[in-house]
């Protein structure tokens, strides 16, 4: 299986941490990754470390169009972006492939494929509703980051991984996580 995984600039860098610590787990996965202009220095704001991968997943830059994932031809199954900033998706609902985050995320859309953004704005203003309505018509998958308290997180990890749990139920891997009602 290969995913694609864009960081943008947006706040909850946790999120993508821990979903890259999470993809890590599966060997089976191949995980190329693409981050925004503004991601690193936001990672280092919040984290409070550099940002440091499994020596598994391939890092391209954000203007590298061609990383196989620029092309439906490399059977890049899936996408997310995480977080998912409100201009990375107003550029998608646009059709504004200017980097390689849109680029790729053009080309999961238009080959059918799953788009996962990973929005963490709040409130929310018409232009961003209108914006993932738009993407969620054109078959993307708009997932708030909007953590869970069932299974009673004891730390930021354990709270951002309650998101992480439903963006790998998206993808479709298997892990032990709280299930409501087990």
């Amino acid at each position: 299986m290969k995913i694609v995984v864009a960081i943008t600039g947006a706040s909850g860098s946790i999120y993508a941490k821990q979903l890259l610590a999470q993809l890590a787990l599966f060997p089976e996965v191949e995980v190329g990754i693409v981050m925004s202009k503004n991601a690193p220095d936001v990672w280092r704001q919040e984290i409070g470390e550099e940002m440091l991968f499994s020596p598994r997943f391939k890092v391209y830059d954000r203007s590298d169009y061609f990383a196989p994932f620029a092309s439906g031809s490399a059977k890049y199954m899936q996408m997310v972006i995480v977080p998912c900033s409100m201009g990375t998706l107003g550029r998608i609902a646009q059709g504004i492939s200017d980097d390689l985050t849109t680029r790729a995320a053009d080309v999961i859309l238009k080959e059918r494929r799953k788009l996962i953004c990973v929005i963490r704005d709040t409130p929310l203003n018409l232009i961003h509703i209108e914006n993932m309505r738009t993407v969620t018509i054109a078959g993307g998958i708009i997932m708030p980051a909007a953590p869970s308290f069932y299974s009673r997180p004891t730390s930021f990890e354990e709270l951002a991984d309650t998101v992480v749990q439903r963006i790998l139920d998206q993808l479709g891997l298997d892990t032990k996580a709280y299930r409501w009602g087990e």
